[in-house]
């Protein structure tokens, strides 16, 4: 990564995130996910506050050494699964936090590296690992059954085609192992019709690719039930979040966790309804502005929402849901 391109990253929606979060004097706040640290330097810089950041990318630990040059022990940085917030907390001794964020977008400085493979738009290994461990998407596309990545791609990429892209992958494979970016993309392109709004074809694929390379998904799951034990009440939590699968489960989890999220079928014997968590902040869904997306085009997707910690605790939550009490 070259300094003009970590200098690049724009912060999405970086104004809404901070009027959500609100940040104030002498709290503590988690930036889950660090990445190029746009979120972290505005919240320092909101109010005289201390920041947590949490990433499992070994080159967004490096890019914290600046920050930590300018703020001081104001900063602390772990490496780490943001859905592993709470251990992460535990093991420097903090148990309560005043905010949190979380963007499930990969870095611009992610983005732009070829070596990382996350992107087709310049040829690099077929990697996507965020942590630079465990299997790569290498690994998936050359070794799985035809049938499993024919259901991740449906499932992860929402790909009408999957079929199709994986029975083209297999094919691929028999003549020699697919190991760039560029390779894949041409396989995924020749299965799918180019569609009218002009994105690439294999945008999809490799979305499905990236969330089970870093199970995504799961860490969305885990991080948004840590953000519930960690905060205090009054606590905030902010979440943005870039495609629709990242934000049903934000928006199912927040729903139903402030009541909202209706009723069980009236077939069934009704329990009581767990008591609510949190308080959704009014304004509901918010999206980038035109001038934004002009300014980052990255950014168009993206969907924040934030609700507010309330004192009920999670062990009321879990009795109720369980039908007992401790």
């Amino acid at each position: 990564m070259t300094a003009d391109s970590a200098l690049s990253h724009n912060p999405v929606m970086l104004a809404e995130m901070l009027g959500a979060l609100d940040p104030k004097n002498g709290a503590r706040y988690l930036d889950a996910t660090f990445g190029a640290g746009g979120y972290t330097r505005a919240i320092l810089d909101a109010a005289d506050c201390s920041v947590i950041a949490i990433d499992r990318d070994p080159d967004a630990i490096k890019r914290a050494d600046g920050i930590s040059a300018d703020y001081g022990d104001r900063f602390t940085i772990l490496c780490g699964c943001f859905g592993d917030m709470e251990q992460l907390l535990l093991e420097i001794g903090v148990t309560r936090l005043d905010g949190i964020v979380m963007d499930f977008g990969l870095s611009s400085p992610q983005i732009d590296n070829p070596a990382r493979g996350f992107s087709f738009r310049a040829d690099g290994p077929l990697d996507m690992r965020m942590g630079m461990t465990g299997p790569s998407a290498a690994d998936v596309v050359n070794e799985w059954p035809e049938s499993e990545l024919a259901r991740i791609i449906k499932d992860y990429g929402e790909e009408r085609y999957a079929r199709r892209v994986a029975r083209a992958i297999v094919t691929a494979r028999t003549d020699a192992p697919i190991e760039t970016t560029a390779a894949l993309a041409t396989i995924v392109r020749s299965a799918v019709p180019r569609s009218k709004d002009g994105i690439d074809p294999a945008t999809r694929t490799f979305q499905a690719l990236r969330i089970e390379v870093n199970d995504e998904l799961g860490e969305i799951d885990r991080a948004l039930e840590a953000a519930e034990n960690l905060l205090a009440p009054e606590g905030r939590l902010v979440v943005v979040a870039f495609h629709s699968l990242e934000d049903r489960r934000v928006k199912a989890f927040l729903a139903k966790r402030s009541g909202r999220g209706g009723g069980g079928s009236r077939h069934l014997p009704q329990k009581e309804p767990a008591p609510p968590t949190f308080t959704l902040l009014p304004g509901g869904l918010q999206k980038p502005t035109e001038a934004e997306i002009r300014l980052n085009p990255r950014s168009r997707s993206a969907r924040l929402r934030a609700a507010v910690r309330n004192a009920n605790t999670s062990q009321q939550v879990s009795n109720a849901v369980s039908g007992g009490a401790s």
